[in-house]
């Protein structure tokens, strides 16, 4: 249940509101507009009657929310979150763009591409130390050195970190070495670590599930927001349907329902997404068009001898490309993506 306040109610109208709430036997989370204060009632009483609410002091309206998750729903907050990283604001005007490999393979990769994404427009650097991988022969990633490299080459160019955690004894590692934590598609519904990763004062990125519905995601959002952290950022990443041409079906349909269901800003990842490096490109262009607030996608020097994901990471002049016409279709719809620093690097 949502408790609008009316512009200017007073805060001791606030209080006997949450007063009364918590007699009723509703946890009560308070969210402060520019203009109006915003209750949330937690609690299911499908038959209590809302007009014991309504006649209080300073109530302007009350109504059930219908959807399973509450916080993360548009009836809690009207206007777009906007989460501020070290500055650089997602969910606002500037399309945000996340680049670098799938993981960190050594100093010398991760320095190079960090230079190459920075200068023509990237603002977070991505990198796995810890890789989930579905062999377990396959490369796992460096740990914690990784998480050093990365940190070092994002440092260095001025950009903030996104990076995996994949369990929840890792959160404390990874805190002083990331600016965002990312929970990956296996994770989504990893429940004891989305209510860990809720109890931190860092942004969490997260990732749709291989096999989610929308509702699914959000309810996992819902998991982090429940704890205390506002800030998650959700990431299509393609679902796993019948289709074999490319890796994921990537689902830009998400886009504009999510926009409509949730105040949460939304990114889309078309490397995941499809899988293939010559359907990159196009599908950021679309995922730009369908509104999305950044995007994340895989950059390598050498793709071909990658560790992880080589066929669906682009090489170096196809990211300037990317950014190129990215930017041309963020621009029609009065949007930005960052400039570049210089010709190239």
């Amino acid at each position: 249940m949502v408790v609008v306040m009316e512009v200017g109610a007073s805060e001791a109208q606030i209080q006997s509101v949450i007063e009364h709430l918590n007699r009723y036997g509703f946890d009560v989370h308070r969210s402060s507009g520019v203009q109006q204060t915003v209750l949330g009632a937690i609690g299911v009483k499908p038959d209590f009657d809302v007009r014991h609410i309504k006649v209080l002091d300073g109530v302007a309206d009350v109504y059930r929310v219908t959807e399973p998750y509450k916080f993360a729903s548009r009836a809690w907050k009207q206007e777009n979150t906007r989460i501020d990283v070290r500055g650089v604001t997602i969910g606002g005007d500037e399309v945000v763009v996340m680049a670098g490999p799938c993981s960190v393979e050594g100093e010398e990769q991760m320095e190079v591409t960090a230079a190459h994404v920075a200068a023509h427009g990237a603002t977070f650097l991505r990198g796995g130390a810890f890789k989930p991988r579905s062999s377990p022969y396959s490369f796992q990633g460096l740990g914690e050195e990784g998480l050093r490299i990365l940190r070092g080459a994002a440092d260095r160019h001025g950009l903030r970190v996104i990076t995996e955690v994949m369990e929840t004894a890792q959160i404390e590692l990874i805190y002083p070495y990331t600016d965002v934590f990312q929970i990956g598609a296996r994770n989504m519904q990893n429940f004891s670590l989305l209510k860990e990763i809720g109890k931190t004062d860092k942004p969490v990125f997260l990732k749709r599930g291989l096999s989610a519905t929308i509702s699914e995601w959000l309810m996992s959002a819902e998991y982090v927001m429940s704890q205390g952290n506002p800030h998650v950022i959700l990431c299509e990443r393609g679902i796993r349907t019948f289709e074999t041409y490319t890796r994921n079906t990537l689902d830009l349909s998400a886009v504009p329902v999510v926009k409509a269901k949730s105040h949460l800003p939304i990114v889309v990842d078309p490397s995941h997404g499809t899988g293939i490096r010559n359907k990159v490109i196009p599908m950021a262009r679309a995922a730009v068009a369908a509104g999305a607030d950044g995007l994340m996608v895989e950059v390598h020097p050498d793709p071909p001898n990658a560790r992880s994901d080589g066929p669906q990471s682009l090489y170096f002049d196809q990211f300037v490309e990317l950014m190129q016409q990215v930017r041309r279709i963020a621009e029609a719809l009065d949007r930005t993506v960052r400039a570049p620093e210089r010709v190239s690097v």
